[in-house]
């Protein structure tokens, strides 16, 4: 072991430990404890012991977009279309892009990453009939703020966020690279235009471990 790890890195097991460095086995789990009480390192049943990642601060305001927070941060953003759809509005997107229920809205699955680490993967809901082929447009520019524009959106703003919990279900953990069993902070929110229409609406989910979110007023 040359002690150095990155953050997300697996330590070497218990016994590895103590055999390496000639302790007691209990003293490793002891030592390993007190890292993980300091939220220096975290456990996943099953699993093993990670290196525990400085989570990034994600503001949530008027203006939220995903690309210039992780810029602003040092950091490369990119998105992934993972899959897209066109399927009938459910009441609550409905409600939400003001719709009639069962209108056709196009569906965006994402995974967005900070530096290549995916840090949310989420659903964006867009009307079928004001933004046709978004799906193709998005998979071309990679960012919904662009995939706006191209239909003529220059401006929106946040108009709701609910914030709340949930345990990854297997395809997230999969898409995350998260362990089964762990909580995602689930993000539904609603963007509008200047004029207050609604354009878009997102069902996110952020890795606990990797993103604290800021409420900005």
């Amino acid at each position: 072991m040359t002690g150095a790890y990155a953050a997300g890195d697996r330590l070497p097991g218990e016994i590895e430990i103590a055999e390496k460095f000639g302790l007691n086995r209990h003293t490793v789990r002891r030592a390993l404890a007190d890292l993980a009480d300091r939220g220096l390192v975290r456990a996943e049943r099953g699993s093993g012991t990670y290196v525990e990642t400085v989570r990034l601060a994600y503001p949530i305001s008027t203006r939220t977009r995903f690309s210039e927070i992780i810029g602003a941060a040092g950091l490369e953003a990119s998105g992934k279309l993972i899959a897209d759809r066109v399927e009938p509005a459910t009441a609550d997107v409905a409600q939400r892009l003001r719709l009639e229920l069962g209108d056709p809205v196009v569906c965006l699955d994402i995974v967005r990453s900070a530096n290549g680490v995916p840090v949310c993967a989420g659903t964006s809901f867009l009307s079928a009939k004001k933004f046709p082929d978004a799906a193709a447009v998005y998979r071309e520019c990679r960012s919904i703020t662009r995939t706006l524009a191209h239909f003529g959106i220059r401006d929106y703003r946040r108009r709701s966020t609910r914030v709340s919990a949930a345990v990854v279900d297997a395809l997230d953990a999969k898409r995350l690279g998260l362990a089964p069993g762990r909580l995602v902070l689930v993000v539904d929110g609603v963007d509008v235009t200047r004029a207050g229409k609604p354009v878009v609406t997102t069902h996110a989910r952020f890795a606990t471990d990797r993103v604290e979110l800021l409420i900005e007023s």
